[in-house]
């Protein structure tokens, strides 16, 4: 009777060995449970922390192409391809914040310092936003100026685009996209001698080009007269404006102001660009003919 008592106490201590032994080994397991796959909702309002770690990659995978990234620091290198966004950390101990542009939204990042690899973000799958319901009436409250100039997309100026030389230069700063309209914010500077009168542009969609150089790392960018010389576009499209706002119908010499254009146009798949035609100055040299002044947006 004392041997079975003796045999059934260490039967019981080595199941609790055994018991304890699995605890550990599955805990050991738990750093690389944690590494996550994210999903989350759009929303502009809300900065989503982003952890990383050094030789891997996060990924955002959204619902739309991806039109333009802009990152605080080069600590993170950051590509994107269609709807996807690739970032990896190239220094341990560097925080910075990254802004993601599509068609509809702005997203918000704060990309954390390099940590674990245990516990960073592998992907984060991103949902479009959430639909909202009708009204009775079915109507839609008014976009206020602040919402418009928040959702804009900054347009680059391409090196040697604004050129002082010119006697009337056009800058595109930015523009707003919404249900088949484009907004088209530009200012235009004058540098003769004379006043000049501003018209409605006329404006042409150019369509399956021919390029030396890819647009599609060009989109939301203005070309230089140079850069435009070389695009061999197969369609040449007048554009229907909708609308043109102006500081003044005028502009004295030295002086600039700032316009909003309002294009009928819809989005392509592939990038297209946006002639905007001006009026020639007056004071323009014979030699130059009926040459009028022109912008060359990518889109």
């Amino acid at each position: 009777m004392l041997n079975w008592t003796a045999e059934k106490g260490a039967i019981q201590v080595i199941m609790r060995h055994a018991a304890l032994t699995f605890a550990i080994l599955a805990s050991s397991f738990v750093p690389g449970v944690s590494q996550k796959i994210e999903k989350e909702n759009a929303d502009r309002s809300r900065v989503v922390h982003l952890k990383t770690a050094l030789d891997h990659l996060t990924v955002i995978e959204l619902r739309e192409p991806v039109l333009q990234v802009a990152s605080g620091s080069p600590a993170f290198k950051i590509e994107w391809r269609e709807n996807k966004v690739f970032i990896q950390p190239t220094e341990a101990d560097t925080a910075t914040n990254l802004f993601i542009w599509t068609a509809s939204q702005r997203l918000n990042y704060e990309l954390e310092p390099a940590g674990s690899v245990a516990e960073m973000d592998f992907a984060v799958d991103r949902d479009p936003p959430p639909s909202t319901p009708a009204s009775a009436s079915n109507t839609r409250p008014e976009r206020n100026v602040a919402d418009l100039l928040l959702e804009a997309q900054p347009v680059r100026m391409m090196p040697g685009n604004h050129d002082r030389l010119k006697l009337v230069d056009v800058w595109i700063s930015d523009v707003y996209q919404k249900q088949g309209q484009l907004l088209v914010r530009y200012t235009v500077f004058n540098h003769g001698q004379r006043a000049y009168a501003i018209d409605v542009p006329r404006v042409f969609q150019l369509d399956a080009i021919r390029s030396p150089q890819s647009l599609y790392n060009l989109v939301n960018s203005q070309l230089d007269d140079r850069q435009a010389s070389r695009l061999r576009p197969k369609r040449r499209m007048r554009v229907n404006v909708l609308d043109q706002k102006m500081e003044a119908d005028s502009i004295a010499p030295g002086e600039h102001a700032t316009g909003i254009v309002s294009l009928e146009v819809q989005r392509n798949r592939e990038p297209t660009v946006l002639c905007f035609q001006f009026p020639r100055a007056r004071e323009a040299a014979a030699s130059e003919g009926e040459r009028r002044v022109n912008a060359f947006l990518v889109r």
